[in-house]
């Protein structure tokens, strides 16, 4: 199992060291800075992200340009609970992308591994001391 650690290095900032990266987070003023984005913002960014590098994958594994390829994501957060529960992701395909493969296009995305584990909900185990 793959370790990452967590530390704070002061006011509301938390940052993860995750295979030598490290991945600032910060919440938003008054409370926090606002120099970084919050864990949940990198959340919602690696759903799009994700979604986004299958997508490339695909597009580049047919030897088509990816110029003008996107991705809209918005984002649907329940007013009673405020948690996520709707994420939409519209594909705007590269350039001159051929029609037959939108469908593909779209699958490709479906992929993403972000998006799968979502589906799948793995279990969470949090222990202290």
């Amino acid at each position: 199992m793959s370790e990452m650690k967590i530390t704070f290095p002061g006011n509301k900032k938390v940052s993860a060291q995750w295979h030598g990266f490290e991945i600032a987070t910060d919440q938003p003023a008054p409370s926090g800075e606002g120099s970084a984005p919050t864990p949940f913002d990198l959340f919602l960014a690696s759903l799009g992200t994700c979604a986004g590098i299958f997508a490339l994958g695909f597009v580049q594994s047919r030897g088509l340009s990816p110029e003008g390829l996107g991705i809209d994501v918005s984002f649907e957060v329940s007013p009673e609970t405020h948690l996520l529960s709707k994420a939409v992701m519209k594909i705007t395909p590269p350039k001159d992308f051929p029609a037959k493969y939108l469908p593909a296009l779209v699958k490709s995305a479906e992929q993403c591994l972000v998006k799968r584990t979502m589906d799948n909900p793995p279990k969470f185990e949090i222990t202290a001391g």
